[in-house]
């Protein structure tokens, strides 16, 4: 691609190391594509008559089934049977540098000589740019969906605990009774901030890179927004050297994935925790489980401990990309090769995640008389039984006093609060009443947190409907971008 100032021909060693095509080859969806937009801006330009236009069209949509068709296998589902054929199109193209290369080689082979003209007025490091953009869309749009799925799987598990209740902890102690459905909403409310957060990334990289050239913008007069509407950005890029080493659309993408990646390690751990036999809160689904080789009883939580892990990758992605991009000066530089992959494994493992996270929500089996039991145990009715003595007037700091003694006084007697006599509450305070065991139930301790945002009862039955209609507007939402933008390549086909 560039033999004509170079008189000595490449290491083969450097050549083949220096290679991307072994990982880029996952952009040939998005390189076609990118070089469709292109050719109609040229056209626009007047370096394409419509003929050779129609002829170079015609020849990039064939481009994926031939590369398919090569490797011996059935080409007819094309993109969708593109995955399983990568390894194999690398294998047979040892010539190819990367998947710019690649796709011009296959399009000599279909239009001859014409091929050649779709690099006019272009270049590799905006079609990179490019590529990665669309790549990074489509990989937010998927994980969107998937976050949809595990969301409603959580709201639907929430809506099924009904008013289940758990102890809940601070410091891994265990602190007051939460009813399970808030415990769930709670993991609800960090994935409708991830999908925000990836909403928002969406929408800031939705700018088309394509006519800024190397690092000067186009040498042609073309209309940026022919490609930009093409491929369905909000519009062309504004800066020409940012355009072309820009990788913060990336590098966000790879973050918010870190972050949600946090978020579902917190849930493995708690449900690690829980269904040991310590806690004994729940069942592990068999089908998300394993057993040991050697140790016949054992059902080991492999399906959380790998999401653990899993997450662990993808704080790597966002570290290595940050590192990579750090200290380069303007504009494109080779580093910017090795942050492809970090991008890939970020979008493949979380899509590994959330293909299993929702089935295996719904399959969860909370052991709610245990739960119970625990909420009932450890004086986790403290909090509403200093509550109970504000309402009488006691200073909260003084109330919390008074508790703590009666607390006290249970430990050294082995009972529970609602096992202490009114005599005995009395020597701690003459504000104790008959109407103090009613003030402290398990049902009165969670209805007396009667706030938005509270486990009272009413309030999270209000919560779970309120994260159903999230939901059902999130999906709405997507379909829509979904069938606006099919209807737009239907109008592109004409």
């Amino acid at each position: 691609m560039w033999s004509g100032r170079f008189r000595e021909p490449l290491d083969p060693a450097f050549e083949d190391w220096q290679r991307s095509f072994p990982f880029d080859v996952r952009l040939l969806p998005q390189e076609v594509a990118a070089s469709k937009a292109h050719a109609r801006a040229i056209a626009a330009a007047g370096i394409l008559t419509e003929t050779e236009l129609s002829k170079m069209l015609d020849g990039l949509d064939r481009v994926i089934p031939l590369s398919i068709e090569e490797t011996g296998k059935n080409a007819g589902a094309a993109d969708a049977a593109l995955p399983s054929h990568l390894a194999a199109i690398v294998s047979l193209n040892p010539h190819a540098e990367d998947i710019h290369h690649f796709v011009e080689l296959q399009l000599t082979k279909l239009i001859g000589d014409l091929a050649l003209k779709l690099h006019t007025g272009r270049s590799r490091n905006e079609q990179i740019a490019t590529d990665m953009r669309l790549f990074v869309r489509d990989a937010i749009d998927q994980t969107l969906e998937g976050l949809l799925a595990w969301r409603q799987a959580l709201v639907d598990s929430a809506h099924a605990a009904d008013a289940s209740v758990m102890p809940s902890y601070t410091h891994l102690q265990r602190a007051e009774p939460v009813l399970i459905a808030h415990w769930l909403l709670a993991y609800v409310a960090m994935l409708e901030r991830d999908f925000t957060r990836l909403t928002d990334c969406r929408a800031r990289l939705n700018l088309c890179p394509l006519g800024s050239g190397a690092i000067a913008g186009a040498t042609l007069a073309l209309d940026r927004s022919i490609a930009a509407e093409a491929l369905h950005f909000a519009g062309p890029t504004a800066n020409s050297m940012d355009a072309t080493s820009d990788r913060d659309f990336a590098l966000e993408f790879t973050q918010a994935l870190s972050t949600l990646g946090l978020h579902i390690s917190r849930f493995a751990e708690e449900l690690t925790l829980h269904s040991t036999a310590e806690f004994g809160f729940l069942d592990l689904p068999e089908q998300f489980s394993t057993g040991s080789s050697a140790m016949p009883q054992k059902k080991n939580p492999d399906l959380t401990e790998l999401i653990r892990g899993k997450a662990g990758r993808l704080q790597g992605a966002a570290v290595t990309l940050a590192t990579i991009i750090k200290g380069l000066p303007l504009a494109y530089n080779k580093d910017l090769q090795e942050g492809q992959e970090p991008v890939f494994e970020a979008a493949d493992t979380i899509h590994g995640i959330l293909v299993v996270l929702p089935a295996f929500t719904r399959a969860l089996r909370f052991r709610t008389e245990v739960m119970k039991a625990a909420a009932e145990k450890g004086y986790l009715n403290a909090m509403a039984a200093a509550t109970y003595l504000t309402h009488k007037g006691v200073p909260f700091r003084k109330a919390h006093e008074k508790i703590g003694q009666a607390v006290r006084h249970g430990l050294e007697t082995g009972r529970e609060l609602n096992e202490l006599s009114i005599e005995e509450l009395r020597r701690f305070g003459d504000e104790f009443g008959e109407d103090f065991f009613e003030a402290i139930t398990l049902n009165a301790t969670l209805d007396c947190h009667d706030v938005v945002g509270g486990t009272a009862r009413n309030r999270v039955r209000d919560a779970v409907q309120d994260a159903s209609r999230r939901i059902a507007s999130d999906k709405a939402s997507l379909a829509s971008k979904k069938s606006a933008k099919l209807g737009l390549e239907s109008a592109a086909l004409v």
